[in-house]
């Protein structure tokens, strides 16, 4: 089962928040977000619900600093979530990454120390040292001079985690990560996502398998341009709430992603 919030994270001994405040994002076809709020912190597994086209990308992107907001404020640690970019790391859906890019998994995990390390400073011993930890936490050191093309699905995912790993990242933004995976890669995924919990990193994903969402997430939020709830999973995952947020009448508008 998932594991409870923690009063402090175990990464790095703090109790931290993420608070959304009257998010919107606007694309020129109209609001992609509308006056999204919730706050969750540390230790946190976060299962962002909705139909396709309800916003669940885009709220990922704008609390990574990917996309523009319109209006509203995000934070962490009590500060605009801008100052704490290295602390956050996005994971995009499998079918937007270019897996024929000519790298390693461990050029790719290596790529999480820039943010740390800077772009043109040579590594440190704590940055090979973190890149070491992360790909062993992750089961990738048999794996590290493979080229990404050569990967499963969900070795490919564990390549990504690793690399928010190797950023030392509290938050961990996932955009549909269990999404073409066969089942023992969801679980051992599944497995890995209560783990990072347990160790007191925040995670938010989008996620769409409605049959898992009890067996791996504390929290869900049910998004639908607006947030139509948000909570526990036993409170919030309710038959009606679910009703409310896929069976609803068509917004006339565009939906987005």
């Amino acid at each position: 089962m998932p594991a409870a919030p923690h009063d402090s994270c175990a990464h790095c001994g703090h109790h931290h928040e993420l608070t959304v405040e009257n998010l919107s994002v606007r694309y020129p076809e109209g609001l992609a977000l509308d006056g999204v709020s919730f706050a969750t912190s540390c230790g946190s597994c976060v299962a962002l619900i909705g139909p396709n086209g309800a916003g669940k990308s885009t709220l990922l992107k704008a609390i990574a600093g990917l996309q523009p907001i319109a209006a509203g404020k995000i934070f962490w640690r009590g500060t605009l979530v801008a100052k704490w970019s290295r602390e956050i790391a996005y994971l995009p859906q499998r079918e937007n990454v270019d897996w024929q890019f000519p790298i390693t998994v461990r050029g790719v995990v290596s790529m999480g120390r820039y943010p740390q390390a800077g772009w043109w400073r040579p590594f440190s011993s704590s940055d090979a040292d973190a890149i070491e930890h992360a790909l062993a936490a992750m089961g990738l050191l048999d794996l590290q001079h493979r080229q990404i093309s050569a990967l499963s699905g969900g070795q490919q995912q564990r390549v990504f985690l690793a690399r928010a790993l190797a950023q030392e990242a509290h938050v961990l933004l996932l955009d549909e990560p269990f999404s073409g995976l066969d089942h023992p890669a969801k679980t051992a995924l599944a497995q890995t996502l209560r783990d990072l919990t347990k160790e007191g990193r925040l995670v938010l994903a989008a996620h769409h398998d409605l049959d898992t969402v009890r067996d791996i997430y504390d929290q869900a939020l049910l998004l639908r341009r607006k947030c139509l709830a948000f909570g526990p999973v036993a409170e919030v995952f309710t038959a009606a709430l679910l009703e409310q947020t896929f069976a609803q009448p068509a917004i006339a508008r565009k939906e987005f992603a």
